[in-house]
């Protein structure tokens, strides 16, 4: 895959991630919200923050690329941003619940699910950040391997040259099972006592995030330079 098509598939990455986090608050907002809460301004305007949210999240995350080369430093500082805040936006309910739990005052059965979604999230920040393990050995903690690039390795060989990305998404997608698990057991303990959006209210909320991720996929892809013509030796 040459450069510019390599930006274009993480620009989609960003997207899809940022429309997650909004379908994330979508589900706390109906099923996760604390009771006390319900009704409040914070729980009216939560969803269309959310959906703001979710829409600097991809434009932020996309103009990070346009920084990898010149500023690298600052193109990861922005990219971890575009997903730390909308998270911890997104999770304001949920830390509340927890905090409750802790204080004795709480003692739902989802919470510890949330607990160990919260943990998860806490693990993909740092290995994201730190590059931790991977940065005291480096290879030593490829989960997968990657096939070797150049002939020393051998056609069809593993190398040792990865990174730590893979333990990034493993905790990545333990994070994402637990927070289905809790939002599913949130669901049906709490089912009756939450006022449930209508259809029109989610979609319409998921319609307005995707049509503002598309929109910043398509600036993003016109900026692009294109790539120069590769050279190729004469016969």
């Amino acid at each position: 895959m040459g450069g510019r098509g390599r930006h274009r598939a993480f620009c989609c990455d960003y997207a899809a991630l940022g429309l997650y986090g909004l379908g994330s608050a979508l589900a706390y907002s109906a099923y996760a919200f604390p009771l006390e809460w319900v009704g409040s301004t914070f729980h009216e305007f939560y969803v269309p923050v959310a959906v703001l949210n979710s829409a600097l999240s991809t434009g932020l995350a996309c103009y990070s690329r346009f920084l990898e080369a010149e500023r690298p430093g600052l193109s990861r500082a922005f990219r971890t941003l575009a997903f730390v805040y909308p998270y911890l936006f997104d999770s304001i309910p949920v830390f509340y619940r927890l905090l409750r739990s802790a204080a004795g005052s709480c003692s739902e059965l989802s919470l510890r699910l949330h607990s160990r979604h919260s943990l998860c999230a806490l693990l993909t920040f740092l290995s994201f950040t730190s590059r931790l393990p991977e940065r005291l050995a480096p290879g030593s903690f490829d989960i997968i391997g990657e096939r070797g690039r150049n002939a020393r390795n051998g056609a069809g060989n593993f190398s040792v040259a990865g990174h730590s990305h893979q333990v990034f998404h493993i905790c990545g997608i333990l994070g994402t099972l637990f927070q289905l698990e809790a939002v599913s057991v949130d669901m049906e303990e709490r089912r009756g006592r939450l006022p449930l959006p209508s259809s029109l209210e989610t979609f319409g909320s998921l319609g307005m995030g995707a049509a503002a991720s598309l929109a910043i996929l398509g600036v993003c892809f016109c900026s692009l330079h294109p790539e120069p013509p590769s050279r190729e030796k004469p016969h």
